[in-house]
């Protein structure tokens, strides 16, 4: 894990070994964790830009003395915190120091209260330098590809939608609910030969089965039941670019046969049309479950399947690729900022152990969603004996999941049959089950 979520410590130097005890019993008491060194050679060669802590010196050392040990910490990283231990004839030395960019100076013999708040201060300082050096690493790292991560199964997602965009071929991106599809399938167009045509996105789990093919086909002018007006339908609209069926395993079995001409033939009637229009067209279609396993089940045309299934591209859950959280949770953070207006952002300890804890099974999505709440300040209400409360609103969210999850369990992963039993419309059903990270597959039998 990087130094983002690295729990801090002090570099305490002082060639005064009671002292040194001494100040390090104290500290760690005070839960603070502690390196001590006796000379600042040894405690140099332990220190970079990542160093994570704060360093407290004394200033009377042999060979290395303080003020030289705070001047090279300084070329390594002026934003290091340096605390100054001085005793009484050094206090102007001390003072020279802060000028030049010390955090602070304790004159012996100084109380451990003092100490310990001086610390305290030196390494929330040093945290957020580093966590705002993460916000604009981040979003400087993600101006060419919004699909953010470091870890080797990122790397190759990116490189393979490299090569795969410059073929203009039709691809199938799998993955869980919230890895990213939509923005691999916007990645594939803006990269590939169709970059500034259209890019038509079709939500095929709201698309009404009634109205669908008015709404993927369009009608001509006089169509028996559609007025005097011709409408161009989404297929037709994507001419010349692309077009993205996002989640077609939602597709209704009527509606994939309608498609199964376009992605064949490349051509599309609207209704009341006499003849049929060429399109030209790139087709990405995205799915949340393995379309194999839903054309074996019967809920998928084997033939169309085919026909989409040139290239598959499989988006990696976000457990699957976890070193990628700081710098994927530092880009929504830093996005968050500037949507939202809030400029007084600081990371809470209770943040920092729900991003290295939690399983993430909203995946990107819902870590957006937990850094657009950090930024807003929306935490748990805490009790007295130290315990969290969920608010109203995650009651709320929790029953919810709750009624889905037991409807779902009670039709064995059938949507739509849960959907008869919660009684709400497909679209805001599907949109709760990504809110809340739901995968119906795991009901199945």
């Amino acid at each position: 894990m990087t130094e983002f979520l690295t729990r801090q410590h002090i570099i305490f130097v002082d060639d005064d070994d009671a002292l040194r005890a001494a100040t390090t019993q104290s500290l760690e008491l005070a839960d603070i964790d502690v390196r001590a060194f006796a000379d600042a050679e040894t405690a140099l060669a332990e220190i970079d830009a990542r160093f994570v802590g704060a360093i407290v010196t004394d200033i009377r050392m042999p060979r290395l003395d303080g003020l030289e040990f705070f001047a090279r910490i300084r070329a390594i990283d002026p934003d290091i915190p340096v605390i100054l231990i001085t005793g009484h004839a050094d206090v102007p030395m001390a003072i020279g120091a802060l000028q030049s960019g010390a955090f602070d100076f304790l004159a012996k013999p100084y109380a451990t209260e003092h100490l310990v708040a001086s610390v305290r201060k030196a390494l929330e300082t040093r945290r957020l330098v580093l966590d705002n050096r993460m916000l604009r690493a981040a979003a400087e790292s993600s101006i060419d590809s919004p699909l953010i991560g470091d870890s080797p199964v990122m790397a190759q997602v990116r490189a393979t939608i490299q090569q795969i965009s410059l073929a203009d071929i039709d691809v199938l991106v799998e993955g869980e609910t919230g890895t990213g599809k939509e923005l691999a399938a916007l990645l594939l167009h803006r990269k590939g030969p169709r970059s500034g045509r259209p890019f038509i996105t079709v939500d095929c789990g709201a698309l009404p089965e009634q109205l669908a093919e008015a709404e993927l086909f369009g009608h001509d002018r006089g169509a028996v039941g559609y007025g005097a007006l011709a409408r161009e339908g989404r297929i037709e609209q994507a001419n010349r670019g692309t077009l993205f069926l996002d989640g077609i395993d939602n597709m209704p079995l009527a509606i994939q046969s309608m498609l199964l001409r376009v992605v064949e033939e490349r051509k599309v009637q609207p209704i009341g049309a006499t003849e049929p229009r060429a399109v030209d067209l790139r087709i990405v279609a995205s799915a949340r479950d393995d379309l194999q396993q839903a054309v074996a089940a019967g809920s998928f045309r084997e033939d169309l399947f085919y026909r989409l299934n040139v290239v598959r591209l499989r988006l990696p859950p976000l457990r699957e690729r976890r070193p990628d959280i700081p710098q994927l949770f530092a880009f929504f953070v830093e996005e968050g900022i500037g949507r939202l207006g809030k400029q007084d952002f600081k990371m809470s300890d209770a943040a920092r152990k729900h991003l290295i804890e939690h399983d993430w099974p909203g995946n990107v999505r819902e870590l957006r969603n937990f850094a657009y709440s950090e930024v807003l300040g929306i935490e748990r209400r805490a009790t007295e004996p130290g315990e969290t409360l969920p608010t109203l609103s995650e009651r709320v969210a929790n029953f919810e999941a709750h009624a889905i999850r037991d409807a779902l369990a009670s039709t064995n992963g059938d949507v739509q049959a849960a959907r008869s039993i919660l009684r709400v419309p497909r679209k805001t059903l599907y949109d709760k089950i990504a809110r809340h990270g739901i995968e119906p597959k795991i009901y199945r039998k």
